[in-house]
């Protein structure tokens, strides 16, 4: 979808300030808020383009004023209140009023926790031949999808060349809506600067973006 979320290429906000010796966590808090996420995802309420897809939900103005954790832990109420784990009462409440919903795999038991922090594997069997090949000019898609997708704004319309095969993978524009796994092949596609910004860009730049086969059209 196309939301505030989607800042590459965009200027104007500011120099981006590395926090020197910056903590996994600034506050236990948050620790929490990614605790949660993961065991929910585990338990089979959501997966991972789902949680993506409702962060990227948040209004403009909370998405831009909220730290990393907070647009985490945000998404999750806005996802659970909607798949229906937990209501209103319950949050207003700040403990359960409503009887818990089941979970499609059941709680997470403490020596499933290692296992579930381990990033899952997306690579699956093919469902027909690589349209593209290494070298190959492709024009990435002017699509504006109203739900997820992986394809940035700032290379809509615009040429690259084919570098890499990574294989077939989960389709995260249909794992979101939860609409099975329908996978693809995921290419790296370069692009230089100023086919992308004009003659403003930088000729010796190059941008490589990760982009599955639905995402681009033969140039």
């Amino acid at each position: 979808m196309n939301g505030v979320h989607d800042m590459g290429g965009m200027d104007g906000f500011g120099k981006v300030e590395p926090e020197p010796k910056e903590p996994t966590f600034h506050a236990d808090w948050e620790a929490r808020v990614l605790a949660m996420v993961r065991a929910m995802g585990a338990a089979g309420a959501f997966n991972i383009d789902t949680s993506r897809f409702y962060r990227e939900t948040l209004p403009p103005h909370v998405y831009l004023s909220s730290s990393y954790y907070q647009k985490w832990f945000l998404g999750l109420e806005e996802m659970l209140l909607a798949k229906g784990y937990i209501a209103k009462d319950d949050v207003a409440a700040g403990h359960a009023v409503q009887p818990a919903k089941p979970l499609k795999h059941g709680k997470l038991n403490v020596e499933d926790v290692e296992r579930t922090m381990v990033r899952g594997k997306f690579a699956r069997p093919a469902p027909a031949p690589a349209k593209f090949k290494i070298g190959d000019r492709v024009r990435a898609r002017n699509i504006h999808p109203a739900t997820h997708t992986r394809l940035p704004r700032y290379v809509r319309g615009h040429v690259g060349v084919v570098e890499l095969n990574h294989g077939c993978h989960v389709f995260p524009d249909s794992a979101a809506m939860e609409l099975g796994e329908n996978p693809q092949w995921l290419y790296t596609v370069v692009f230089e600067g100023r086919e992308l910004w004009g003659a403003d860009g930088d000729p010796t730049s190059k941008i490589s973006i990760d982009a599955f086969e639905p995402y681009l059209d033969p140039a």
